[in-house]
This record gives C-alpha cells, sequence and structure tokens, in this order.
C-alpha cells in the first residue's frame, strides 16, 4: 500500500533503538525523510546511518534528553518544519507504590506525559496552518489495564491519553490527527530490563522468565519493532484522516478486555 506520505519530514523521538526506531524504519520505508533523537549519539548515528543507507532518506540527528526543556529546545531548533510528530520516550523503572516520592512521580511526568505535550504545543501549530499533520504517541497498554509494578507508567501515560483524548478532537477539522498506539511486550532493551527483574525476583533463567511471559500473550510470542512500526506509518498515512483520538493496542491480545 503507498502510505501517501513520501517526501513529508518526521521526527522521531528516542529513536535509536525499539519501538521509536521500529517506527522511524517504516517512515523511511514510505518515503518519509527524518529527524531522528535520542540521548546515546553513538547508538543514533549507527541507526541513522543504517537508515540511510537501506531506505535512502534524508536523516537528522539531535542527541538530547526529550524529557527535558533544554532538550525539547535543541531538537526543536534542528527539526525545522515537521509534518508527522512521532512522541515516545523510555518509560520510569518499576516498583511497588511505597517505593515512589513526589520526585519519581515528577520525573515519570516530565518523560511521559509534559514532554509529549510540550512538543504537540510547539509543532501543531504549523502543521494545522498547513492544512495536514500528524501525531502518534508511543504509550503503553497499561493505559487500558493498568499494571501494578509499573505505576509511574500507569499514572503519565493514563494523563497524557486524557489530554489527548479532547485534543485531538480540537484539532482535527484543521487537518491534524493525534493517535496513541499502546504496546504490550515487545522484543526491546525494555522487555530485557523487566524480564530481568523476575529472573532476580525468581531466580530463574533469562529464557524461563521469557517463555513464562510469552505464555500470558494470546499470541504465544513477543512483538516485534517491524510489526509495531507500520502500525505507526499507517496512522501517519494519507489514509488514516478519520481515525481521531484513538488508542490502538498493540499486545498480542494481552489485554483482557472487550473494548
Amino acid at each position: 500500500m503507498d502510505l501517501g506520505i513520501s517526501g513529508k519530514r518526521a521526527l522521531v523521538c528516542a529513536s535509536s533503538k525499539g519501538l521509536g526506531r521500529g517506527c522511524a524504519e517504516a517512515l523511511a520505508e514510505a518515503g518519509v525523510n527524518l529527524v531522528l533523537n535520542a540521548r546515546g549519539a553513538d547508538a543514533l548515528e549507527a541507526t541513522a546511518a543504517e537508515i540511510r543507507e537501506t531506505y535512502g532518506v534524508e536523516v537528522t540527528t539531535v542527541a538530547a534528553d526529550i524529557s527535558t526543556a533544554e532538550g525539547q529546545a535543541k531538537v526543536l531548533e534542528v527539526a525545522g518544519q515537521i509534518d508527522i510528530l512521532v512522541n515516545n520516550a523510555g518509560g520510569p523503572p518499576p516498583g511497588m507504590w511505597t517505593d515512589w516520592n513526589r520526585d519519581d512521580f515528577i520525573a515519570a511526568l516530565d518523560a511521559n506525559m509534559l514532554a509529549p505535550i510540550a512538543m504537540m504545543k510547539a509543532l501543531m501549530p504549523a502543521m494545522m496552518d498547513r492544512g495536514w499533520g500528524r501525531v502518534v504517541n508511543i504509550t503503553s497498554q497499561s493505559v487500558k489495564a493498568p499494571i501494578a509494578q509499573l505505576g509511574l507508567s500507569n499514572s503519565a501515560r493514563t494523563g497524557l491519553t486524557g489530554y489527548v483524548a479532547g485534543t485531538a478532537r480540537q484539532v482535527a477539522s484543521r487537518g491534524v490527527t493525534i493517535n496513541n498506539l499502546l504496546p504490550g511486550i515487545h522484543a526491546t532493551d525494555r522487555a530485557e530490563a523487566l524480564d530481568g527483574n523476575v529472573v532476580k525476583a525468581k531466580g530463574i533463567s533469562m529464557e524461563e522468565a521469557r517463555a513464562q511471559r510469552a505464555a500470558t500473550i494470546p499470541a504465544g510470542r513477543y512483538g516485534t519493532r517491524a510489526e509495531f512500526g507500520q502500525a505507526c506509518a499507517f496512522l501517519c498515512s494519507v489514509h488514516a484522516g478519520f481515525i481521531v483520538g484513538q488508542n490502538l493496542l498493540l499486545d498480542g491480545g494481552a489485554t483482557n478486555a472487550t473494548i
């Protein structure tokens, strides 16, 4: 399918690895020029070089912490005109409700709620003026069904979801759509870290921890960054203009809900 976005320019945050990289690769395959952001310069440059070589699109890199005001300003200074914004940031650490204090919640909000809001506020007015734009926020399956040990993520990402629900309906008439992708477990560094915690807690091998988690997923496996990226690319396409303010689960059926 021709997504109709060849020649557009996308900013993909936290895109040197994992799901952000999957989105960047899928957009590049569709002919979209990219601005890639991540904190680690080495991994970011390696990813950019591979995407340039594979897809032949323009790739600009900005090494910065998107969760900070300084990082956001640095990215926006370089980004220029952006047609597609993919908001993403690493999730906060797991734990128990007794573990977290105010500073922990502020850090989670900065990374997973306030940073995406700041980027939308900065970039959507120009999209609206041009009459076309796409915003995809990578959140979590936990906004549909909370995950007890991920309380910081539950809180921050659910807050972002509420913001998007109202905002998306205010900008849709100007040709700008905002939607959220809700990943379950995918084969990324985040899954590796979560499985590592299970290994330590239960005294089992990494293979056993992965097998146990995969058994809780109806699809029987972890997702891949490639299939996640393709879902993102479709939401960014010309075919998705009537999809507004939605939350799309990509969790292999793990969230047991009717709607």
